[in-house]
């Protein structure tokens, strides 16, 4: 399945949604999710275009994981 440059993280990605931002660098963006499973529900997207995991290049994989690890001080303290 080819990647949907239309689909809602693009979109984020782009600005053309707002987020709430909690982490960002140049693999990773960390924002609130909107309608959250639990307090401090926090959405980690890569910067790359990729439909599935096997997708993303490795350093984009492992940014993904370091910012999961970063941003949930931030999203439990509330940011």
């Amino acid at each position: 399945m080819p990647y949907d440059t239309q689909n809602i993280f693009a979109k984020i990605l782009r600005g053309e949604i707002p987020s709430h931002k909690v982490y960002e660098d140049d693999k990773t963006l960390a924002f609130m999710d909107i309608m959250p499973m639990a307090e401090g529900h926090v959405l980690v997207i890569p910067k790359c275009e990729a439909v599935e995991l096997s997708d993303m290049p490795a350093d984009y994989i492992a940014a993904v994981f370091s910012t999961g690890a970063k941003s949930h001080g931030s999203a439990a303290q509330g940011i």
